[in-house]
């Protein structure tokens, strides 16, 4: 078949995904956790850092000075962002005080709001595909974070007197959790203390203000709510883990915190055994905390998520570091799924799910609680969504999510299927995966769909998340 063939042949799979979108309604129930926060994003120029710098009283040699990647005065934020505005690189620092804070607030401020943090990404969007109802886990609540949920009636989570209320209204007594995303521009210049600096690369710097979600901290009341077969629910998505470090601040483990949320989640899972458990990977920079958690989390999870740097990262941690360094250098198909073999080996995790650019990929025990069939209806509706959101910026409307529903799948999707089908051929049999998505022997299903690339997208935040969530809901 020539690529315009297969093209055409997807499009014909393609049209399952309004039905799967409909059929999302029909879930009964998803708990969302634990991190959700506030991304204050700002354009920032040259001519700004200038100002900023001019009007108030500053060490001549701030930009000359080294020190920790960390944030506890208003000479360490400016330190940070004319580190990465000169480098044109990107970093995260941790904001340690709060007084640092509040200058923040005052002298940097935003240009707009987004819903940050796994959790709170993955709730809006289970909310506007019709999922009824989802709770969100919010380890702070404000006003200003409630304000960045979806206005949505099957969108709960805790008030301040631990009831479940609409997540929009509520309005809880505690400071916002914000992560400052500041950007510039590649060009831009700024002059301070004799010198003219140039950003050579577009980037961004990130000063992030998040005690709560730094050390895990959960809601007691959110808790106890899922106690006992009180709230039922289908699912658990789990994520916001990859912010814990072996030592946290004020002198806990990570892992201590890892073992108390699982204890929480337990007793969730005993009070509704008919559920589904999944845990979103995401970027754990902290080895030790990775691989705890592929010991204690992964091994008791139905369902994985992750994208190829996370892939690449638990391979580091599980022994294989030279597959590891073999997907680092070339990031194909092939060798990807190689590496999500060794992890399903690791962790016997029955079903583990890949999004990489142009093409997703499940692999799954055999006789899984979702068909190869209905996971791979799933994730065409979680590309057609992805698209939208990457088309659009947003998937805040009903009408928006299939946007993209009419729109070729990718070459480059259908070039990385080609690896992957040419890599089951080689090491496992023969197979239709380019024509059908699909793969089943006697132990494994491999669902792999080539997805909608947006040339030109609006957002890339948060993509991985609404896969993920969508990928696995959609399959019914």
């Amino acid at each position: 078949m020539s690529n315009q063939e297969y093209k055409n042949s997807w499009r014909e799979l393609y049209k399952s995904a309004p039905t799967q979108l409909k059929k999302m309604s029909e879930t009964k129930g998803l708990i969302s956790a634990f991190n959700a926060n506030i991304d204050a994003v700002i354009k920032v120029s040259g001519k700004n850092i200038e100002k900023i710098l001019n009007a108030d009283s500053f060490d001549s040699s701030i930009l000359d000075k080294g020190g920790p990647t960390s944030i506890n005065s208003k000479e360490d934020a400016l330190r940070g962002i004319t580190k990465c505005f000169a480098g044109g690189i990107a970093e995260e620092w941790l904001i340690g005080n709060e007084d640092v804070y509040h200058w923040l607030n005052e002298h940097i401020g935003f240009d707009q709001l987004q819903m940050g943090g796994q959790g709170g990404i993955v709730a809006n969007a289970m909310a506007v595909c019709g999922v009824n109802p989802v709770y969100v886990h919010c380890a702070s609540l404000p006003e200003q974070q409630a304000k960045l949920f979806l206005d949505l009636p099957n969108l709960l989570s805790v008030d301040d007197k631990g009831e479940l209320k609409k997540a929009f209204d509520i309005s809880r007594s505690e400071i916002p959790l914000i992560h400052w995303i500041i950007e510039f521009n590649k060009g831009d210049t700024f002059n301070y203390n004799g010198k003219s600096i140039t950003c050579p690369k577009s980037n961004r710097f990130i000063a992030t203000f998040d005690p709560l979600n730094f050390k895990l901290a959960i809601d007691k009341p959110f808790a106890e709510k899922f106690n006992h077969g009180r709230a039922p629910f289908e699912y658990i998505i789990l994520a916001g883990y990859q912010m814990l470090q072996e030592t946290l601040t004020d002198g806990l483990k990570g892992v201590d915190r890892i073992d108390e949320s699982l204890k929480i989640v337990e007793k969730w899972l005993t009070a509704t055994p008919d559920h589904i458990l999944h845990f979103e990977v995401a970027s754990t920079q902290d080895r030790v905390i990775r691989k705890y958690l592929l010991d204690k989390l992964a091994v008791i999870s139905d369902s994985i998520g992750f994208n190829e740097r996370e892939l690449i990262d638990m391979l580091e941690v599980i022994g294989e570091e030279e597959l590891a360094a073999l997907c680092d250098s070339d990031t194909s198909s092939a060798n990807l799924f190689k590496g999500m073999l060794k992890v399903r080996e690791y962790t016997k995790c029955p079903r583990l799910q890949l999004h990489m650019f142009g093409l997703y990929i499940t692999l799954q025990n055999k006789g899984f609680k979702i068909s190869p069939e209905k996971n791979r209806n799933g994730m065409q509706l979680a590309a057609v969504v992805a698209a939208a959101k990457a088309g659009t910026g947003a998937i805040h409307d009903k009408d928006v999510l299939l946007w993209a529903a009419d729109k070729e799948v990718s070459n480059a999707g259908l070039t990385e299927l080609k690896k992957l089908s040419e890599e089951v051929e080689s090491e496992i049999s023969h197979n239709k995966l380019m024509e059908l998505g699909i793969f089943t022997n006697d132990e494994i299903e491999i669902i792999a769909v080539p997805t909608i690339i947006i040339d030109n997208p609006v957002t890339l935040v948060g993509m991985g998340d609404t896969i993920s969530s969508i990928s696995l809901v959609g399959a019914r």
